[in-house]
């Protein structure tokens, strides 16, 4: 696939306008004060995970709704002093998968929790085991589009809220630098930690790689790629539902929570990439921060010929290098306000 969307000097300084409700603020602070009014750790059990330099926890943590999420906790064995955390969130139709799956930011000495996506994990990987009890209302039968027509019936009012929670999980948990923790992740998984830095104020980094749900409304006019095309493929048989979709979407605008964000942040893009437009991830980079009050570090590389994959191994070291670099600073501040 060539290159379909906007050129790099057009990307460099694409900053669109966004559709943000009046209420946005106040749904999320509403939502998230709703999730915080239980204990976030329900059980932490010790699990063997054939791995002798890495200790592994089964970890269940209450998120929205109180629901119980399931996540696998690791540390490197035989560490001292607490080290910092990666909250790592998994890709679209994945869940957790199996504890030894993801070993990069454990090898690399941080403690990792890898939260598992509520009602997905059928499609790659090896499987989730948290359901999602609440996925009942009209929409699509994938979960980019389950509830779509009311933001508050929505998959990813859900799962964003999860993800803010499996944050104050790895800081609850024992062995944590809780001031210094990370959110990572690529794809839908990019699309979460952009939304967590910017609902969680006091996060030490964000790094993000390809992120679904940037720049929404222009994605779905450029791909029909699945999930992006889930939507589209339910619009086009509702075809009245267009509106009521859009205001539900703008909620989960990752620009919208890019610009609330204070967090250093890493960016990756690839400009081939039909999955989630290149276009998203820069409104993201070049709005991030405008809201807080601080001038945050950010950086992103882009990819001229990859697709979807980004600059796969290549992005992941350069995620290693600064991030190590970053944390050696010790944690942010919270932004005024």
């Amino acid at each position: 696939m060539p290159a379909f969307d906007l050129p790099m000097r057009e990307l460099e300084r694409h900053r669109p306008e966004v559709q943000e409700p009046p209420d946005f603020d106040g749904f999320w602070r509403d939502t998230l004060k709703e999730a915080a009014q239980t204990d976030v750790l329900v059980s932490v059990r010790p699990v063997e995970s054939g791995l002798r330099l890495t200790q592994t926890w089964d970890v269940t943590f209450r998120g929205f709704a109180g629901d119980p999420v399931r996540a696998w906790y690791s540390r490197p064995a035989g560490v001292g002093e607490p080290p910092p955390a990666v909250v790592e969130y998994a890709g679209y139709g994945r869940g957790r998968g199996l504890p030894h799956e993801r070993l990069t930011w454990v090898n690399a000495g941080y403690a990792h929790l890898l939260m598992d996506n509520r009602g997905q994990g059928d499609q790659y990987g090896n499987g989730g085991a948290t359901p999602d009890p609440h996925a009942f209302a009209p929409g699509g039968p994938g979960p980019a589009a389950r509830g779509l027509l009311d933001p508050r019936d929505y998959h990813y009012r859900r799962l964003i809220t999860d993800a803010v929670r499996a944050v104050a999980a790895v800081r609850a948990l024992p062995g944590v630098d809780a001031s210094r923790v990370a959110a990572v992740g690529n794809s839908q998984g990019g699309g979460l930690a952009l939304a967590v830095a910017g609902l969680v104020p006091d996060l030490a980094a964000v790094l993000v790689t390809a992120p679904f749900l940037c720049g929404i409304r222009r994605a779905l006019d450029l791909t029909d790629a699945s999930p992006y095309g889930e939507i589209s493929a339910y619009l086009s048989v509702h075809r009245g539902a267009q509106e009521a979709a859009y205001r539900t979407l703008a909620y989960m605008e990752g620009v919208s929570f890019a610009r609330r964000a204070a967090a250093p942040a890493h960016f990756g893009v690839g400009l081939r990439d039909t999955v989630c437009p290149p276009s998203g991830a820069y409104a993201a980079f070049n709005r991030y921060g405008e809201l807080t009050g601080v001038d945050p570090r950010k950086e992103i590389h882009a990819y001229p010929y990859n697709g979807h994959e980004g600059g796969d191994a290549v992005q992941v070291r350069r995620q290693l290098d600064w991030l190590g670099e970053v944390l050696e600073s010790g944690p942010v501040s919270s932004p005024p306000g």
